[in-house]
């Protein structure tokens, strides 16, 4: 059993965590698959992403459901049958999930120093310069709380041609604040959301909310 952490974040809102240490087999023998999720598991290479997979499945029956109550748009996006959101997110070695009666996205990342190689790809001129003023523990640290910021918005919007670069810009924050707001800007659309932070060992997870 390794329910990492559960976050009430309000009545409706619920946040768990996962730290998978079980082998392929210990979780595979403890959830049940539909067809398509069964077909989809077999067909990945790697048994890292497997495991990730399964252990979002043990996430989702955490938290009441299963399987059979999950299921995937056109897009790649997860409904629940009941019209609950849900969002998901897994690396290495953790695994998360937020289920709320609001439009909410999810996304756990392990903080390296890869992500200062392609923070260009993600973050504007002006938002790099502001961020290289710190440390580069901090400078790593707030890159990724934008990186999961943004890749939650996109969870929640999933629309093609959003630009993490270009079109999300996420507002000044402190890592000690655990919360921020992030704006999304593309031809007519204008829309605010909530981010909220915080680190789980060497992961940062992150969830945003359309406000």
């Amino acid at each position: 059993m390794s329910l990492y952490k559960t976050i009430n974040f309000n009545p409706s809102t619920q946040i768990l965590l996962w730290k998978i240490i079980e082998s392929y087999e210990e979780l595979y023998h403890e959830v049940q698959l539909n067809e398509k999720s069964l077909k989809r598991l077999h067909g990945m290479k790697s048994e890292m992403h497997q495991r990730g997979f399964l252990s979002v499945r043990k996430l989702v029956q955490e938290a009441g459901y299963n399987d059979f109550d999950l299921y995937y748009d056109e897009s790649g996006k997860p409904h629940l049958e009941d019209g609950k959101y849900i969002s998901i997110s897994h690396s290495h070695q953790f695994s998360t999930i937020i289920i709320s009666d609001q439009k909410a996205g999810i996304d756990i990342e392990l903080q390296r120093e890869k992500i200062l190689r392609i923070a260009d790809k993600f973050v504007n001129k002006q938002e790099l310069q502001r961020l290289k003023s710190f440390d580069n523990q901090d400078y790593i640290k707030k890159l990724t709380v934008k990186w999961g910021a943004k890749e939650a918005i996109f969870k929640i919007r999933n629309e093609k041609g959003i630009s993490f670069k270009d079109h999300i810009q996420v507002n000044p924050f402190e890592i000690r604040d655990e919360k921020t707001t992030a704006i999304l800007e593309i031809e007519n659309t204008k829309q605010q959301f909530s981010i909220y932070f915080e680190e789980i060992e060497d992961f940062t997870l992150v969830y945003a909310f359309e406000e």
